[in-house]
């Protein structure tokens, strides 16, 4: 085999399967006319974007439905490379059935993980990821155009790269999603900082309030915080799970005790008419832990209750906590 067929079968694996076989077979490429929208009783909806970028642009058609806001059919047309026909493709199949308020929600990101074969594998290498965010703003484009007001109206985030219309979000969304190290990653994901570049680090031809570097610095030192919380958490935990019934406090007895009368001896009385509540719990001078309890119902005035019942209640707490259990009736 060839050198180039090695590079070649290396980057094509680099995509997942559902975005190769939409690349060739794409399930809502096409269009939507006036007539079609007309019988149905929908509005139709016609939106472009392109991406100056890279020269991909998308047009998106919409069959709403006007007394619900609810997108019933939805096709596209691509002009790009097969990532923005997969993205655009999967972009419309999210956007179908919801309404126009729900779309508006949809991000790039949604439409990036939607594309893959499993969560923890990216769907397309890097340098593609700027497609799902065309994808994106194409739905915005739509959505303005029925609502009748200004795209940057549905613009919730914080835009930090205008060249690539990349966001705060989606930016620190991607360093966490996977593990990025270095601003060149940050760039290789989204595109954030490959053109006019001002946004990577202060001294660019405009000042920011945003900067690349800045978001880096801040996301890893979130994640790394979010990491040692979750570790000492998982400490806690393992600590608390080695502890014996004798090492717990009372608030944690009394917990292990209901827990177990809940389940195994509760019904048992209830099924009699009677029931019982736990008084106390205290551990003696003997070295026994001693149950307080009150029998309720039918049980307060059973004859077993201070004999074959109590026996068997203690016998199920000695089994499920602590052999130094003693059970007392007040």
């Amino acid at each position: 085999m060839a050198k180039n067929d090695l590079i070649g079968d290396s980057i094509w694996e680099q995509y997942s399967k559902k975005v190769q076989d939409l690349m060739n077979n794409p399930e809502n490429m096409g269009e939507i006319t006036e007539e079609e929208t007309q019988k149905k009783g929908l509005k139709l909806v016609v939106a472009d974007f392109g991406a100056e970028s890279c020269g991909d642009a998308v047009r998106l058609y919409w069959a709403v439905d006007e007394k619900t806001d609810t997108i019933k059919d939805v096709k596209f047309k691509s002009f790009g490379c097969g990532t923005a026909i997969a993205s655009s493709d999967t972009m419309a199949k999210l956007c179908k059935n919801k309404t126009v308020d729900e779309a508006v929600k949809i991000t790039n990101i949604d439409v990036e993980f939607a594309m893959r074969d499993n969560p923890d594998t990216p769907a397309v290498p890097p340098q593609k990821m700027h497609c799902s965010v065309m994808a994106y703003d194409v739905i915005k484009a739509a959505a303005a155009s029925y609502k009748g007001v200004d795209i940057d109206s549905f613009e919730n985030e914080i835009i930090v790269c205008e060249c690539a219309r990349v966001s705060l979000g989606t930016i620190k969304e991607v360093i966490k999603i996977n593990d990025l190290n270095t601003v060149e990653e940050i760039t290789s994901y989204t595109k954030a900082g490959a053109f006019c570049k001002s946004c990577i680090k202060p001294g660019g031809h405009e000042e920011k309030k945003y900067y690349l570097v800045d978001i880096l610095r801040d996301t890893r030192k979130e994640m790394k915080i979010k990491k040692m919380s979750d570790l000492a958490d998982a400490r806690i935990l393992k600590k608390s799970s080695e502890l014996s019934f004798d090492d717990f406090t009372v608030v944690q007895k009394l917990k292990a005790v209901e827990d177990v009368i809940d389940k195994d001896i509760r019904p048992m009385l209830i099924m009699d008419g009677g029931n019982l509540e736990i008084l106390d719990i205290k551990d003696s001078d003997d070295g026994s832990i001693d149950i307080y309890i009150r029998y309720l119902g039918a049980c307060s005035g059973c004859a077993s209750s201070s004999t074959g019942t109590l026996f068997s209640i203690e016998s199920i707490l000695q089994e499920n906590c602590s052999k130094k259990i003693r059970v007392l009736p007040i």
